[in-house]
């Protein structure tokens, strides 16, 4: 999918990463860019409208949902880290809520809308989607599930006409991830990348410095092979 003249769905979209896609979206040309937060934003270019959206809360997804006059792109990017021990199970289910939960509830509110125009869902997921890092147990566990539901949505809708992406980020240079100690790919750099991979029709997008070597690893891999011989296996619709 062409970023160009399309109308595009971001949530998450006051900072970091969100803030990127938004800009890229922007450069690449696209008609509206409507960007969700659980705040105020303002932006100068008259494109990007503003859309009060907490994941969590169906009431807020639901009136988007009826607000929106088409979409072509959702993009969902909002998302939590807390540093955890697996001690607190509030702390797994908070993340689990927005991480996995909230973008399944986008899914299913702009799913009307995306199959009319043959659209696509962008999850934003993190390498820790496929192996755990120690000091966000929980993020990584709401991350492997984000991942989970992504292949199951992807299965769902395959005669739907509308396409799903997975993104495995690598660190990226955001206030999330500000005390790991290793390098990171910039916001900017790494939204470029995301809609690069999306340009170039990848169901599994790796964008970033990173996460980018790992990818032919993980596409010609036995848990690539397995989605597939499972979606094999799927009814036709």
């Amino acid at each position: 999918m062409k970023t160009t003249d399309k109308t595009i769905l971001i949530t998450g979209a006051n900072r970091g990463i969100g803030e990127a896609l938004v800009n890229e979206a922007l450069r690449r040309g696209a008609r509206k860019v409507f960007a969700g937060t659980r705040g105020r934003l303002q932006h100068p270019d008259p494109r990007v409208v503003p859309v009060t959206l907490d994941v969590t809360s169906d009431a807020q997804i639901q009136r988007a949902a009826r607000e929106l006059g088409s979409l072509d792109l959702l993009v969902n990017n909002a998302g939590i880290a807390v540093p955890d021990d697996l001690s607190e199970f509030e702390a797994i289910e908070r993340q689990l809520a927005v991480n996995c939960f909230g973008s399944l509830r986008m899914s299913r509110a702009f799913l009307p809308l995306l199959t009319r125009s043959g659209g696509a869902i962008v999850n934003v997921l993190s390498l820790a989607a496929i192996a755990p890092v120690p000091v966000v147990p929980a993020y990584s566990i709401s991350k492997a599930a984000a991942f989970s539901m992504t292949q199951s949505l992807r299965l769902f809708l395959s005669g739907q006409g509308v396409s799903v992406h997975a993104v495995f980020l690598g660190p990226v240079d955001t206030e999330m991830a500000r005390g790991i100690p290793v390098p990171k790919a910039s916001p900017e750099s790494a939204a470029a990348g995301i809609l690069d991979g999306l340009e170039r029709g990848e169901e599994d997008i790796f964008p970033d410095p990173v996460s980018r070597p790992l990818a032919e690893g993980f596409r010609g891999g036995v848990a690539k092979a397995l989605e597939r011989e499972f979606a094999s296996l799927a009814p036709s619709p």
